[in-house]
């Protein structure tokens, strides 16, 4: 059974970089035709796709995020990694990473993904 583990902080301050981290088990990153994303939903809003990097390692980004945004992997740890840059208060939300091999990108729908992490709280403030 696939299980996304998300790690990283709870608290980052203004204009420094966001770095969260899924590690994947039971599956592969490398599996043909999957792809893993980056969704948050922010307080009172609805979910919002971030990116994505697929099993080839090619990386796909949201058009409103793709500035700040930079996914990547590290396929010995089988695990990839969210790095946004020059955070404000708007990037408060709650951060999750997600796996599916259907084609759903860039779906901001949990339920549309096979598999995803247990969410991480992420506040910005000072």
């Amino acid at each position: 059974q696939v299980r996304l583990q998300q790690s990283g902080p709870g608290l980052v301050k203004p204009s420094q970089t966001l770095s969260l981290t899924c590690a994947v088990s039971g599956g592969s990153i490398t599996s043909e035709y999957y792809f893993w994303s980056w969704i948050r939903q922010a307080p009172g809003k609805g979910t919002e796709w971030m990116g994505a990097i697929s099993y080839s390692g090619s990386t796909y980004y949201s058009p409103s995020l793709k500035s700040r945004t930079s996914i990547s992997r590290d396929t010995s740890k089988n695990q990839f990694t969210l790095q946004l840059k020059s955070v404000t208060f708007e990037d408060t939300a709650v951060y999750y990473c997600a796996g599916t091999g259907r084609r759903v990108l860039p779906s901001p729908h949990l339920k549309d993904y096979e598999y995803w992490g247990q969410g991480t709280q992420v506040t910005v403030s000072s």
